[in-house]
């Protein structure tokens, strides 16, 4: 390469000069795609990390505008590789590099913030697989294209989708995805890893993946049946209560609590394993919803210092019958037990919670016993 391309020699100590004509003309007319490629390379390197001033970056765009028309590959492709990243690229280039053979286009399409979501949807409904994952990929990928790349079914392109934090998925494309890819491991893999998914999504996801560890130990049969729909009840439960406790809306929280009803999955086992480690958000609102009775009412209810109102309202809630006492007992330590206010308060309420609760049992044997060895489990991690 000649000394004279003082612009593109690769170094960052100062300022870079501007380009000459005859640097233009020599990328127009070198017979070597090798020479040009590596030229548009430091060009696009320069360009990218604003080493070029104002005139030199107007003349860059000049030569850009000529390459993606070059008709070896191999300068395509490094312009390609090279201006990614560069948030001031022309549309016209950014879209001309998208548009052009794999090698050259992806580079592009996962990374260029020139293209503009018209641009992205266009592409994504030609459904090229490729490129369709590859957009999926993108540092932010708006709503809008995330809803074009689930409707191309493709599960490859779903799965990068749904493990990228920066995909803005809306709720009701999650559902879709649970229901339309819920047979494909990598999507189901990757929905489970996603961070904030919603309370609602979060509990379907794991009741499904609770079925398919039902269905295997079943099948495995190194446990009896009702061994092994024991094990999932409580596997289950504590996902549900650990999804609960992450609801930072209170309207979060009632819907999940309505979905779990609607779905037979609000359990009178459920309810009380929430009281016991001291989700008393999720108790009150749950035996709210039993109930039929607002929030506010409900409180008063459970928190009355006689036993009417508690037991007028589980009663209304249709809860067993059998477990009134247990439900009596820890309300009775929630009453007389305060968070301190300190460091991890939760986790030294829940403690002292568990505690007072597995003693009355040994008194008087009116703890029920599938729930015990939950609280136990509950009572020996918080302890560790």
């Amino acid at each position: 390469m000649p000394n004279d391309v003082v612009a593109l020699d690769g170094g960052r100590p100062g300022k870079a000069q501007l380009l000459t004509q005859e640097d233009v003309q020599r990328l127009l007319v070198d017979p070597a795609p090798e020479t040009r490629a590596k030229t548009a390379a430091k060009i696009a390197d320069n360009y990218t990390d604003a080493a070029l001033g104002p005139d030199e970056r107007r003349l860059a765009q000049d030569i850009f505008e000529v390459l993606v028309r070059d008709a070896a590959l191999i300068v395509r492709e490094a312009l390609a590789e090279h201006l990614k990243h560069a948030a001031d690229l022309p549309e016209q280039v950014a879209t001309t590099l998208a548009r052009d053979v794999d090698s050259v286009a992806l580079p592009i399409l996962r990374h260029s913030e020139v293209l503009s979501d018209a641009e992205l949807l266009s592409i994504v409904r030609e459904a090229a697989p490729s490129r369709v994952t590859a957009i999926a990929q993108r540092a932010q990928v708006s709503s809008a294209v995330c809803e074009a790349v689930i409707d191309t079914g493709q599960s490859e392109a779903v799965a990068h989708l749904v493990g990228n934090e920066g995909a803005e998925i809306a709720q009701a494309d999650l559902e879709r995805v649970l229901n339309e890819f819920a047979e494909e491991p990598a999507v189901g893999d990757q929905l489970a890893r996603r961070n904030h998914v919603p309370p609602l999504i979060a509990e379907q996801l794991v009741a499904r993946m609770s079925a398919r560890l039902h269905d295997v130990l079943t099948e495995r049969g190194h446990l009896d049946p009702d061994s092994v729909s024991d094990l999932i009840l409580q596997v289950r439960d504590r996902a549900v209560l650990q999804i609960a406790d992450q609801s930072r809306e209170s309207s979060d929280l009632k819907s999940l609590i309505s979905a779990l009803a609607e779905r037979g999955r609000l359990t009178d086992s459920l309810v009380l394993r929430a009281l016991c480690v001291g989700d008393l958000a999720f108790f009150e609102t749950a035996m709210a919803h039993m109930a039929g009775v607002p929030l506010a009412n409900a409180r008063i209810l459970i928190y009355d210092e006689g036993k009417l109102g508690l037991t007028s309202l589980y009663r209304r809630a249709g809860l067993a019958e059998s477990r009134l006492p247990a439900f009596r007992a820890a309300v009775q330590v929630v009453r007389e037990t305060d968070y301190d206010g300190g460091p991890n308060d939760r986790a030294r309420f829940t403690a002292r919670l568990l505690e007072r609760l597995l003693t009355q049992f040994d008194q008087d044997g009116t703890w029920p016993g599938d729930d015990l060895y939950y609280l136990i489990n509950r009572l020996t991690r918080v302890a560790a």
